[in-house]
């Protein structure tokens, strides 16, 4: 049974080749799910069809997981860069709405690491529905010893 505070799991040809579950969860973006990966040499691009619970009250998609899910892309993005050594948290994130996305469109952040150093990992983002970008980010982000999963 489906109730609108649910995500309607995609069907299979709903996601773009490529793509598969993403590897790691988080009680933020639980509720979000299914939420999807695909990962390039340098960057974790995330997807997800949008759906009801991913709206503002006048229907839009809100701002809020596009934030959320670009500074998840980008973070995830340095640590691909870097070889998954180390971890990192956000310092700074910053977020351009160009435009808008409605209900079923697939939405993509597609992450650039710009540059990793010792302390710190610098990244933006292009987020796009349907291909059409509709928000640029950018985010630097702090280098910090691993440390085991929260469970």
């Amino acid at each position: 049974m489906t109730t609108d505070t649910q995500v309607v799991p995609d069907n299979p040809q709903d996601v773009p080749q490529g793509f598969e579950p993403l590897f790691r969860k988080s009680p933020l973006t639980e509720p979000w799910e299914p939420l999807y990966q695909k990962k390039t040499e340098r960057a974790v691009i995330i997807g997800l069809r949008l759906a009801r619970p991913h709206t503002n009250g006048r229907g839009l998609i809100h701002g809020g997981l596009i934030a959320a899910l670009a500074d998840n892309a980008m973070g995830y993005s340095c640590g691909q860069a870097t070889g998954w050594t180390t971890s990192f948290v956000t310092i700074s994130l910053a977020v351009d709405f160009v435009g808008s996305a409605n209900v079923g469109q697939w939405l993509a952040i597609e992450s650039d690491v710009i540059k990793t150093g010792s302390t710190i990992c610098f990244a933006q983002s292009l987020i796009k529905a349907d291909g059409v970008t509709i928000a640029r980010a950018s985010g630097t982000f702090r280098v910090v010893p691993k440390k085991p999963p929260v469970s």
